[in-house]
Protein backbone atom coordinates (compact mmCIF):
# COMPACT_ATOMS: atom_id res chain seq x y z
CA UNK A 1 0.00 0.00 0.00
CA UNK A 2 1.25 3.47 -0.84
CA UNK A 3 0.06 7.03 -0.42
CA UNK A 4 1.33 10.52 -1.13
CA UNK A 5 0.80 13.76 0.75
CA UNK A 6 1.47 17.08 -0.99
CA UNK A 7 1.71 20.46 0.66
CA UNK A 8 -0.88 22.85 -0.80
CA UNK A 9 -0.40 26.08 1.19
CA UNK A 10 -0.17 27.24 4.78
CA UNK A 11 -0.80 24.07 6.79
CA UNK A 12 -3.07 22.49 4.19
CA UNK A 13 -2.06 19.17 2.64
CA UNK A 14 -3.56 16.90 -0.02
CA UNK A 15 -3.41 13.18 0.67
CA UNK A 16 -3.73 10.85 -2.29
CA UNK A 17 -4.27 7.13 -1.85
CA UNK A 18 -2.99 4.33 -4.03
CA UNK A 19 -6.61 3.55 -4.89
CA UNK A 20 -7.00 7.01 -6.45
CA UNK A 21 -8.86 8.90 -3.73
CA UNK A 22 -7.91 12.26 -2.29
CA UNK A 23 -8.51 14.08 0.97
CA UNK A 24 -7.45 17.46 2.27
CA UNK A 25 -5.93 17.68 5.76
CA UNK A 26 -5.42 20.83 7.81
CA UNK A 27 -2.47 20.95 10.20
CA UNK A 28 -3.73 24.10 11.90
CA UNK A 29 -6.20 22.42 14.20
CA UNK A 30 -8.72 21.43 11.57
CA UNK A 31 -9.83 24.93 10.60
CA UNK A 32 -10.62 24.07 6.96
CA UNK A 33 -10.39 20.26 6.84
CA UNK A 34 -9.84 17.34 9.22
CA UNK A 35 -6.52 17.44 11.06
CA UNK A 36 -4.13 14.51 10.65
CA UNK A 37 -4.99 13.32 14.18
CA UNK A 38 -8.70 13.47 13.34
CA UNK A 39 -7.93 11.36 10.27
CA UNK A 40 -6.25 8.74 12.48
CA UNK A 41 -9.31 8.70 14.72
CA UNK A 42 -11.70 8.39 11.78
CA UNK A 43 -9.54 5.60 10.34
CA UNK A 44 -9.89 3.65 13.59
CA UNK A 45 -13.66 4.19 13.56
CA UNK A 46 -13.97 3.20 9.92
CA UNK A 47 -11.80 0.12 10.19
CA UNK A 48 -13.54 -1.18 13.31
CA UNK A 49 -17.00 -0.42 11.92
CA UNK A 50 -16.24 -2.57 8.87
CA UNK A 51 -15.42 -5.44 11.24
CA UNK A 52 -18.58 -4.95 13.30
CA UNK A 53 -20.94 -4.77 10.31
CA UNK A 54 -19.20 -7.64 8.51
CA UNK A 55 -19.19 -9.77 11.67
CA UNK A 56 -22.89 -9.21 12.29
CA UNK A 57 -23.84 -9.85 8.65
CA UNK A 58 -21.68 -13.00 8.60
CA UNK A 59 -23.64 -14.21 11.65
CA UNK A 60 -26.90 -13.60 9.72
CA UNK A 61 -27.88 -10.66 11.91
CA UNK A 62 -30.23 -8.07 10.38
CA UNK A 63 -28.06 -5.03 11.13
CA UNK A 64 -29.47 -1.78 9.71
CA UNK A 65 -27.10 0.85 11.13
CA UNK A 66 -23.76 1.13 12.90
CA UNK A 67 -22.22 4.33 14.22
CA UNK A 68 -18.83 4.44 15.92
CA UNK A 69 -18.47 7.36 18.34
CA UNK A 70 -14.82 7.89 19.25
CA UNK A 71 -13.47 9.80 22.23
CA UNK A 72 -9.85 10.31 23.16
CA UNK A 73 -7.45 11.49 25.78
CA UNK A 74 -4.27 13.24 24.56
CA UNK A 75 -1.03 14.36 26.10
CA UNK A 76 -1.01 18.03 27.04
CA UNK A 77 2.49 18.62 25.64
CA UNK A 78 4.03 17.93 22.26
CA UNK A 79 3.94 15.48 20.75
CA UNK A 80 0.21 15.46 21.60
CA UNK A 81 -0.30 11.76 21.03
CA UNK A 82 -3.44 9.91 21.98
CA UNK A 83 -3.06 8.18 25.33
CA UNK A 84 -6.50 6.56 25.31
CA UNK A 85 -9.21 5.96 22.71
CA UNK A 86 -12.71 4.61 23.32
CA UNK A 87 -14.95 3.50 20.48
CA UNK A 88 -18.63 3.38 21.40
CA UNK A 89 -20.62 1.44 18.82
CA UNK A 90 -24.30 2.27 18.39
CA UNK A 91 -25.83 -0.60 16.44
CA UNK A 92 -29.37 -0.91 15.13
CA UNK A 93 -31.17 -3.81 13.53
CA UNK A 94 -33.95 -6.31 13.84
CA UNK A 95 -33.71 -8.80 16.72
CA UNK A 96 -29.96 -8.39 17.11
CA UNK A 97 -28.30 -10.91 19.40
CA UNK A 98 -26.66 -8.93 22.22
CA UNK A 99 -24.01 -11.61 22.74
CA UNK A 100 -23.01 -11.37 19.07
CA UNK A 101 -22.84 -7.56 19.19
CA UNK A 102 -20.62 -7.82 22.26
CA UNK A 103 -18.40 -10.41 20.54
CA UNK A 104 -17.92 -8.62 17.22
CA UNK A 105 -17.16 -5.26 18.86
CA UNK A 106 -14.59 -6.89 21.17
CA UNK A 107 -13.06 -8.97 18.38
CA UNK A 108 -12.68 -5.92 16.17
CA UNK A 109 -10.42 -4.15 18.65
CA UNK A 110 -8.58 -7.26 19.84
CA UNK A 111 -8.23 -9.38 16.67
CA UNK A 112 -9.18 -7.78 13.37
CA UNK A 113 -9.00 -3.99 13.05
CA UNK A 114 -5.53 -3.19 11.70
CA UNK A 115 -5.75 0.48 12.72
CA UNK A 116 -6.86 -0.26 16.27
CA UNK A 117 -4.25 -2.99 16.68
CA UNK A 118 -1.50 -0.58 15.57
CA UNK A 119 -2.76 2.14 17.90
CA UNK A 120 -2.97 -0.34 20.78
CA UNK A 121 0.82 -0.69 20.68
CA UNK A 122 1.04 2.68 22.45
CA UNK A 123 -2.52 3.71 23.29
CA UNK A 124 -5.06 2.27 25.71
CA UNK A 125 -7.87 1.12 23.42
CA UNK A 126 -11.32 0.44 24.91
CA UNK A 127 -14.78 -0.07 23.50
CA UNK A 128 -18.40 -0.05 24.53
CA UNK A 129 -21.62 -0.74 22.67
CA UNK A 130 -25.36 -0.40 22.70
CA UNK A 131 -28.25 -1.58 20.57
CA UNK A 132 -30.88 1.02 19.72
Amino acid sequence: MQAEVKWIEGFKFLGQSQSGHSIVMDGSGGETAPSPMEMVLMAAGGCSSVDVVDGLKSANQDVTACTAKLTTERRETAPRIFTAVNIHFVVSGNQLDEALVEKVTKDSLEKYCSVCLMLAEGVTMTHSWEIV
